[in-house]
């Protein structure tokens, strides 16, 4: 399909201002890219409560879980260029973890959420990074690696980071500098530079509401010593969202949750891998490797959402059960799916409401960005809302 810019525009325009009539959106920006070209830019609002502060076209703000996305990515680049089979064992790289029943836990696993480590027994201090590794290693598995999945909320960014550590001897967040932000030019950042903060938003937690859905997953959020509870505080700490806007905590790579950046620069990153993993002369990714991120890994019942869910190597996929799950997430009965009509579509959400992904079947990518957080942590209506409107 060939999107038309001004028809497009018109389609969308209407629905992402009714998100701040409607729906009570601060500061928010949505941007869609095909065929490696900006197509459609919006943005709007405030970047602060007191609505002193406009929302520009350089606003920068927090992603949270969308982070995800741009590590995987790094990983699987590294893995890449070192020639490494993503089937190819964890120990290998990184002989410590092989121990307590991960000795044959698979690259392949591990970014597709079926590792088995979504939750720590050890209480560890998320700013604690040689002690959240050093959990890991010695973390017997949740459920036996390979036999089911369930989201690492917090662990994910670590488990990736420290790969990378390993085998290109750098931190994630300046491998992601080096590969992706520099060459191509993307404000994005993994650890915030100081002077950058005077453009970042100021996020703000979700109102109290009528409870999200899906019910029992967020039951289970706010009860201790559930499942889900624990797996949203391990490692510990950092769960205020106030926490997130403090200078010397956006300069920290976290991987999991700390991506900070603009909505043209996060679109125009998936628009490099909608657009065959090419952007401005430079081929970032073999073929083979965009496969990996477009091909299912897990699919089924979520062990942390409750729901279907769907994983490919790193990146999130609309499970096979995507029409019931927009139900569960909208309360409303739906034909969209989270990441368009294409079945080669993958991408990663955060919390609150922040949503992007690639559409290399159409060469579309997708992003929209917010600072007034919804009590969500997958899709919510507001970007659902947006992408069904791509596609009609």
């Amino acid at each position: 399909m060939q999107l038309n810019a001004d028809e497009l525009r018109a389609r969308l325009t209407p629905l992402f201002q009714e998100n701040f009539d409607k729906f009570g959106e601060l500061g928010a920006a949505v941007s869609i890219w095909q065929n490696g070209k900006p197509l459609l830019e919006l943005h709007g609002g405030f970047r602060d409560a007191r609505r002193e502060w406009p929302w520009s076209e350089d606003t920068l703000v927090l992603i949270w879980s969308a982070t995800k996305g741009l590590g995987s990515a790094c990983l699987l680049h590294v893995l890449q260029e070192h020639k490494i089979d993503i089937e190819r064992r964890v120990g290998e790289f990184w002989p410590e973890f092989a121990q307590a029943g991960k000795e044959k836990t698979t690259l392949a696993q591990l970014l597709s959420h079926q590792a088995g480590l979504a939750a720590l027994d050890r209480k560890v201090d998320v700013l604690d990074y040689a002690g959240v590794i050093e959990a890991l290693e010695k973390q017997e598995p949740n459920w036996p690696p390979g036999s089911a999945h369930g989201y690492h909320a917090r662990t994910f960014g670590f488990l990736l980071n420290e790969l990378i550590r390993r085998i290109a001897g750098m931190r994630l967040g300046k491998y992601w500098r080096k590969t992706f932000a520099e060459p191509l030019g993307l404000d994005l950042w993994i650890g915030l530079p100081e002077k950058e903060n005077a453009r970042v938003a100021t996020m703000y937690a979700a109102r109290a509401g009528k409870p999200p859905e899906p019910a029992g997953f967020y039951r289970d959020l706010t009860r201790s010593g559930t499942f889900a509870r624990k797996v949203f505080s391990s490692p510990r700490g950092l769960t205020a969202v106030s926490e997130m806007n403090k200078p010397e905590i956006r300069a920290l790579p976290f991987v999991s949750f700390g991506g900070i950046g603009s909505a043209n620069s996060l679109a125009k990153f998936y628009a490099m891998l909608a657009n065959g993993g090419r952007m401005e002369d430079r081929q970032l990714f073999t073929e083979k490797t965009l496969n990996s991120m477009t091909t299912t890994l897990s699919d089924g019942i979520d062990r942390v959402f409750q729901i279907r869910t769907a994983f490919s190597a790193g990146f999130m996929k609309d499970s096979h059960g995507a029409l019931e799950n927009l139900t569960a997430l909208t309360g409303q009965v739906s034909e969209r799916r989270i990441f368009g009509k294409s079945e080669s579509s993958f991408g990663h959400p955060g919390a609150g409401g922040s949503h992007a992904f690639a559409d290399p079947e159409n060469k579309i990518s997708f992003s929209y960005v917010m600072n007034q957080m919804e009590q969500s942590v997958l899709p919510n209506e507001k970007s659902l809302r947006l992408v069904g409107a791509i596609y009609s």
